[in-house]
């Protein structure tokens, strides 16, 4: 009889050993344990490592971004003098384009040959001597393996013969591209050489031509316009630019990008309306100065004394919907003053109000300023200068002078008033006698005149008339000269209107007594001019035209 002992350790084994889940019957406890906790140790770490990463990529995205926000910040801050250190076009000879051709390099995968398909790839191995003893075996297996090496020799064929289709077409447009950019070159050669014709003969147009073919080579970064309009003046050896200015939106408006953890994403943080306004007033000031060194660096020297330029911007009023072109800044300079200039240690803004520039005060809103100068001349078509006054010498009656002749007498006494004046042609002109310009850059601008030749009242079609071609021409003022006289109704509409002023007779002869020292009289009428209150203007207390 087997007597059971009472002592614990002579219990059965199964009944002191607990057996977790998933571990071996008789195994400690402890063990797997410590291997569960070991393995979820490692998965914790390898999720932490794997969050770590994610947040490392993502910093390192964002200061990648921000880097490229502050490098072309730092690429529109420095225009002015980027474009020094890097020079430019100066003559003719730099503006000519050499032809070097570019070799043919096609792709890889063109030019290599596939390797063609090979029977012994295909022939059937050797057969047994029971495979050979049926009938037909070997005769079998050879049709089909020749079936599929014809199959590939086929494909092979048809895969080489659209490979050299495709390196003969990639030639074809490699050599029509070729032949395209020469011409281009060629093109621009010519261009250049006719340029240069011109130059040498003097012709006002090929200057122009030519200042504008070396400010559009001068190198701005990407996104700003080049495109600028240029009209020369020999007789006073004057450059005038119109300038296409960038609109606001191109300052980044983005400042730098941020990794916000609680959103797990890259968010950018703004840059602010101030510095946004700071970035593109120093833009403009900064393009506006480039293309004045870009004219007065160009050699030779001698062509411009002097050069103007309006910077226009085209945008969408916000407000009408409308597309306009507001001049945002105008600016005159002399080589003299220009040459005092140290570009590469002033600030630009400084710099244009030295240069007493027109300047708008919120370019970032499109608020125009009026220009020194008027950005169309052209439409004016404007003819050499005659001498009026010189005749009147032996002809003191202003009626007796050809309708030609009275044009240019006005012509003249604008200038002695201190614009400049440009008389039209005799006919197309669209109303228009003759353009003054006031240089003044506060109330200067262009200014439309008519003038009438008449012994009678003029009529009220004549103000309205030129009312139309102040529209027309987009000037700020007019003026209608007579050598008769106005009446009620003429007065009243050039009160209403606002920018036009009346000359009549007897203002005329006091103004060409006073500004260009002839004693005329103007002739008979057909009654005695009205007399007007108040005195006769005069350069001083005329409205500014």
């Amino acid at each position: 009889m087997t007597r059971r002992s009472n002592h614990p350790t002579d219990e059965p084994s199964h009944r002191i050993t607990r057996r977790l889940p998933g571990s071996a019957v008789g195994q400690p406890a402890g063990h797997d344990g410590d291997d569960a906790r070991a393995a979820e140790r490692a998965e914790r770490a390898e999720r932490a490592a794997e969050r770590t990463e994610h947040v490392r990529r993502h910093q390192a995205d964002a200061a990648d971004m921000t880097s490229a926000i502050a490098a072309r910040v730092a690429e529109l801050e420095s225009i002015l003098v980027d474009g020094l250190a890097a020079g430019g076009p100066v003559h003719l000879g730099q503006l000519r384009h050499g032809y070097r051709p570019w070799p043919f390099v096609p792709d890889r995968a063109l030019v290599t040959a596939a390797e063609a398909p090979a029977w012994d790839d295909y022939a059937p191995p050797p057969m047994g001597r029971a495979a050979r003893l049926l009938t037909g075996g070997r005769r079998r297996a050879v049709a089909q393996a020749r079936a599929r090496y014809d199959r590939a020799v086929r494909a092979h064929r048809e895969h080489e013969a659209l490979r050299r289709a495709a390196l003969a077409e990639a030639e074809r447009r490699h050599a029509v591209a070729e032949a395209s950019r020469r011409e281009q070159i060629d093109r621009h050669n010519a261009q250049v050489d006719q340029v240069e014709l011109g130059v040498e003969a003097g012709d006002a147009r090929a200057v122009g031509d030519y200042y504008q073919l070396l400010i559009e080579a001068a190198a701005l970064p990407d996104g700003l316009p080049v495109a600028v309009d240029v009209a020369y003046r020999p007789d006073e050896r004057r450059l005038l630019v119109v300038r296409d200015l960038p609109t606001v939106e191109i300052v980044p408006v983005v400042r730098e990008y941020q990794y916000v953890r609680s959103l797990d994403q890259v968010a950018p943080r703004l840059r602010s309306a101030k510095d946004i306004r700071r970035l593109y007033s120093g833009l403009v000031a900064q393009l506006v100065l480039r293309t004045l060194q870009a004219a007065f660096v160009a050699q030779p020297p001698g062509l411009v004394d002097e050069v103007a330029v309006n910077a226009h911007v085209s945008a969408r009023n916000r407000a009408t919907g409308r597309s306009e072109r507001p001049c945002l800044v105008s600016v005159t300079a002399t080589r003299e003053q220009f040459g005092d200039l140290v570009l590469t240690r002033l600030d630009p803004r400084e710099c244009l109000r030295h240069l007493n520039a027109v300047v708008s005060p919120h370019p970032w809103d499109l608020e125009a300023v009026p220009p020194i100068f008027d950005p169309d001349l052209s439409r004016y078509r404007l003819v050499e200068p005659q001498d009026a006054a010189a005749v009147l010498d032996g002809r003191p009656v202003v009626l007796r002078l050809r309708p030609v002749e009275f044009e240019h007498l006005v012509r003249q006494l604008f200038e002695a008033m201190g614009m400049r004046a440009w008389a039209t042609r005799a006919s197309g002109d669209d109303g228009v006698d003759a353009v003054a310009v006031n240089t003044d850059p506060i109330m200067g601008g262009v200014c439309v005149v008519q003038a009438k030749r008449y012994r009678k009242v003029v009529p009220p079609d004549a103000v309205r008339a030129l009312a139309g071609a102040m529209e027309d021409k987009r000037a700020g003022r007019g003026v209608l000269v007579t050598t008769s006289w106005f009446g009620r109704a003429t007065h009243e509409f050039a009160a209403r209107h606002g920018r036009i002023q009346l000359i009549d007779g007897g203002q005329l002869e006091h103004l060409l007594a006073e500004h260009l020292g002839l004693r005329v009289v103007i002739g008979p009428l057909d009654r005695p001019i009205p007399r007007q209150s108040g005195p006769a203007p005069d350069a001083a207390n005329s409205p500014p035209l």
